[in-house]
């Protein structure tokens, strides 16, 4: 899951789940219906009795149904109603993930089907910690934290969205390779396509997953501004390697196309981040994307030009 292979399907079917022997007093945890989290969720509650309420987000995480309304007040009461959890636990109460928080209207959540809402911690490592202390949680328990190796758990699953645009680039660019004075060459095809799809992945692995690591030591605020600075850096590095092996076209290529892939693959990190909001993404794209086109087509024009 971590790489993203087959997350569309990695779900529980929603509905109440015991964790160890629970009777009719034991807290009522909801979850997404997201397996991972349906799992981490379960094992940080290893030693309790609790029941867990999975509702359909459809199998989206918790903190990104909330923002997309699959986590949301409708569903929590709907799920509450079909399950008939007043009939499973005498309590009126109900513990909801503080990340889902954004999609619950607790008012109307107790107005529709007659259960509270508490919202517990940021991680479901405290949980423990929160339930011993009557569902009071403490300012580190309401802390979002996005550390160094927080932010390089992310990456797998950012490469992997990288594969299939790679894969048409790479096609393309080994077809643009052998494009010279004698119409086409498979030979400089891939000698000039090899290079290329270096610099190509050069740029997805600066974005991907560099920029992600050293994000808040990179200058700048938008993430589009960070992965152009450090492909920058990456493509300097590069040409000081190359020395004069190269023309002056295809330097000029490699300063333009190797930023604009490091710029916007760090731009789709923001989806995983808690650096930003939905309408700075917006923001973000609609200035970003047309200068990383416009690099890449300059670049490939310098590209194709230098081989005549």
């Amino acid at each position: 899951m971590r790489w993203g292979l087959g997350r569309e399907r990695y779900r529980v079917a929603p509905g109440v789940y015991a964790v160890g022997t629970p009777n009719d007093r034991s807290p009522v945890l909801i979850s997404a219906n997201y397996k991972m989290s349906f799992d981490i969720l379960r094992r940080s509650l290893d030693g309790l009795d609790a029941w867990i309420l999975a509702i359909d987000t459809k199998g989206i995480n918790v903190w990104c149904a909330a923002g997309k309304g699959t986590f949301s007040t409708r569903e929590i009461v709907h799920r509450v109603k079909s399950c008939a959890l007043e009939r499973t636990v005498s309590h009126r109460t109900l513990i909801v993930p503080q990340l889902g928080a954004p999609g619950v209207a607790a008012q109307q959540v107790k107005h529709d089907c007659g259960f509270s809402v508490v919202y517990g911690p940021v991680r479901a490592m405290d949980l423990k910690a929160f339930l011993a202390a009557d569902m009071h949680a403490t300012a580190h328990m309401r802390q979002v934290t996005f550390s160094t190796l927080d932010r390089l758990v992310l990456t797998p699953v950012e490469l992997t969205s990288m594969l299939k645009p790679a894969l048409w680039a790479t096609l393309a660019l080994f077809i643009g390779g052998g494009i010279g004075p004698d119409l086409f060459s498979f030979a400089t095809a891939w000698n000039r396509g090899t290079v290329a799809l270096g610099s190509l992945l050069s740029g997805i692995i600066a974005g991907a997953v560099a920029v992600p690591v050293l994000l808040p030591w990179i200058p700048g605020r938008a993430f589009a501004f960070k992965g152009a600075l450090f492909g920058l850096l990456v493509s300097l590095l590069m040409l000081t390697g190359i020395g004069t092996s190269s023309s002056l076209p295809e330097n000029l290529a490699l300063l333009l196309a190797l930023p604009a892939v490091s710029s916007y693959c760090a731009m789709n990190f923001t989806g995983s981040t808690t650096f930003t909001s939905p309408s700075g993404v917006e923001k973000e794209m609609r200035y970003a994307i047309p200068g990383q086109l416009a690099a890449l087509l300059l670049a490939g024009a310098c590209w194709i030009g230098a081989a005549f």
